[in-house]
């Protein structure tokens, strides 16, 4: 099969170790690139789709700086899932344990991110698709706020929560392909220190945990407990969103071509067909109540601290099929996210995660930053 990193290699020859000719990237094969199809994993689309007339606008920076495409990224089928497995193109493997998941849907980006063969991956992150394999590849994220970067030449999941994002190995990298996406998202100067909210997962592996407070403590960063009693149920609602929203974006292939969907894939559109129109409208509106709730602690503190993932990349085959329970709830908010590795004493890092109010992402890079200096020191 090949290498499971890529849908389309449309760079072959490049350099793994150099970039003389600009910044390598990689694209998720559910975003547009001119004259290339995009296959969202799934053979089914494949099939049915034309070479794209146009690139997504979201690659418009790119393009501008001469950015080379290396190719079109593997993902989970369809972007629906966490887990990066996809059964009809292969499955990309994870640079730091190839007995483990890469982490999904943004995958291919991750791993070929990971292993040098490109400098920025552009992914999309509807509740963790870039977090996500950015934590299990030992690698950066960022997911901007919601609806700051165009999603037009992007294939839908569940556009409430839809966002393109990047990832890249180190926090300088991630800035560089934040400007790319929209200028704005590092066009402001960046805060000075500010006190971080330290929000605590139940569920947790401990040394995730501890590598995230160690981490926190070398930064110098001043650390407030912080409690957000309406995590649970903002988690509940924002996949009650992706599940009801998914359906309804892939309708006419659950309907007259599930057979020949995967079956991971088939069990989520299964599961999707419970949420009611009078569910999916009322897990929406949670969006304004929980926004609230935020902003209030975010009033207290310029960043919220908290893990990535609660565990570490599952086995392939053991893999859970609901999605990062770390991610959903920041995505149904719209805030802005950040995903550092941060040292576990282990071979796979634990993965923080930064959040910040909307338009902030300077300072969820300034604060990523000086964790990332502290603790590489």
């Amino acid at each position: 099969m090949g290498d499971a990193t890529w849908i389309t290699r449309l760079d072959p020859d490049t350099d793994p170790l150099a970039r003389p000719d600009g910044i390598r990237l990689a694209v998720k094969d559910c975003i547009d690139v001119a004259g290339v199809i995009t296959t969202a994993g799934s053979p089914v689309v494949a099939e049915q789709a034309e070479p794209a007339a146009a690139d997504a606008v979201c690659l418009d920076g790119a393009r501008t700086v001469g950015a080379r495409i290396v190719g079109k990224a593997n993902l989970d089928e369809l972007c629906f899932g966490a887990s990066g497995v996809n059964p009809h193109y292969g499955t990309p493997t994870n640079p730091l344990d190839p007995r483990r998941v890469p982490g999904g849907s943004s995958s291919g980006c991750a791993v070929a991110v990971a292993t040098g063969q490109v400098d920025l991956g552009i992914g999309t992150d509807t509740t963790g698709s870039v977090r996500t394999p950015a934590a299990c590849c030992g690698i950066a994220a960022l997911k901007p706020t919601w609806g700051m970067v165009s999603v037009v030449g992007v294939r839908p999941l569940a556009p409430t929560l839809d966002t393109v994002g990047v990832l890249a190995r180190t926090v300088a990298d991630l800035a560089v392909g934040a400007t790319l996406l929209d200028p704005r998202l590092t066009a402001t100067e960046p805060e000075p220190s500010v006190t971080v909210g330290r929000v605590r997962l139940p569920g947790t592996e401990p040394t995730i945990d501890a590598a995230i407070d160690s981490a926190l403590v070398d930064a110098g960063v001043l650390v407030e407990e912080v409690e957000l009693p309406g995590w649970a149920f903002a988690h509940d609602a924002a996949i009650t969103v992706l599940f009801g929203e998914a359906l309804m974006v892939n309708d006419d292939l659950w309907r007259h071509h599930q057979h020949r969907l995967g079956s991971a894939v088939v069990e989520r559109f299964t599961f999707a067909q419970a949420v009611s129109p009078g569910e999916l409208g009322d897990a929406r509106a949670h969006r304004e109540p929980w926004r609230a709730e935020l902003a209030e602690v975010l009033g207290r503190v310029g960043v919220l601290a908290l893990p990535a993932m609660l565990q570490f990349p599952a086995r392939i085959g053991g893999q859970p099929a609901a999605p990062n329970p770390a991610a959903p709830a920041i995505s149904l908010a719209g805030h802005p996210a950040l995903a550092l590795p941060v040292p576990s004493g282990g071979l796979i890092p634990a993965s923080l995660q930064l959040v910040a109010p909307d338009h902030h992402e300077p300072r969820l890079l300034a604060t990523a930053a000086a964790i990332e200096a502290a603790v590489a020191g």
